[in-house]
Parts: structure tokens; C-alpha cells; sequence
């Protein structure tokens, strides 16, 4: 693939804190869509879906040979995580942390920004399918 740049909207969710949890991303160049998908996770936090959903939506980008990545998320605080604004006390956040910064090495560029919900429909739409199709 000669894409080099690419737009990648993820999602995480869970359905009670912890609960049935999953993942959805949307990657987009050009607004063309190049990939999606989700992941049912069983139980898990929504902030663990989050970071899930990162890493999976970064794995299938780097596995497409984008090089430079914008991600839009609607959790403020994974965001804040992921540029290093905000400490990670969480012992299962911080190893979710650690292979979302492993797999931004593979890129020349990531940049996370946070996008309302209502900008995240997509990836939003994949988690509840996700969810609805598993429980």
C-alpha cells in the first residue's frame, strides 16, 4: 500500500463498569475507508475497551504501512494519557499504556486528539454491534 498518511477514529466500551466490554476503530484516508473492525473483550473496564481499541486500530495501521497517524477518541482521559499530560495510576492502564507507546514506535508520526462522541459515531456504531452480537 503507498498510503502513507491515514485517520484512525477508535472506540471502547463497556456496558456497566466493569461489564461485557469491545472495541471498534475506523481507519479512513482521503475519506476513503481502508479498514475496520472490533473486538468482543468479555469483561473489562470502558477505559481498558479504550486503550484496546487503540492498540488494535494502531496494529491494523501499521500493518497497512501508514506511516503517519491521526487518532480521534471521545475519551478525554486516554488521550491525555497517551500525550503524557496525565500520570497512569491504574496497574492494567499502565500495561495497556506501555503497548500503545510499542506500537507507536512503528510510526514516524501519531497524534491523539479528542473528538465528542458525537464526532466518533463510527467507531461508537462498531462497539455496540460488537456488544449486541455477543450478548
Amino acid at each position: 500500500m503507498n498510503t502513507t498518511e491515514a485517520i484512525l477514529y477508535t472506540d471502547g466500551g463497556a456496558r456497566g463498569n466493569p461489564g461485557p466490554a469491545a472495541t471498534g476503530y475506523v481507519i479512513f484516508h482521503d475519506g476513503e475507508r481502508l479498514a475496520e473492525g472490533g473486538t468482543y473483550l468479555g469483561t473489562a473496564t470502558n477505559n481498558q475497551a479504550e486503550y484496546k481499541a487503540v492498540i488494535e486500530g494502531m496494529t491494523r495501521a501499521a500493518a497497512l504501512g501508514i506511516k503517519k497517524l491521526t487518532v480521534y477518541m471521545d475519551s478525554e482521559l486516554i488521550v491525555n494519557q497517551l500525550q503524557r499530560k496525565y500520570k497512569i495510576k491504574d496497574a492494567e492502564l499502565q500495561k495497556l499504556f506501555v503497548q500503545a507507546w510499542n506500537i507507536m514506535q512503528q510510526f514516524v508520526a501519531v497524534t491523539f486528539t479528542h473528538v465528542p462522541r458525537e464526532q466518533n459515531k463510527e467507531a461508537d456504531r462498531l462497539v455496540n454491534q460488537t456488544l449486541d452480537h455477543h450478548i
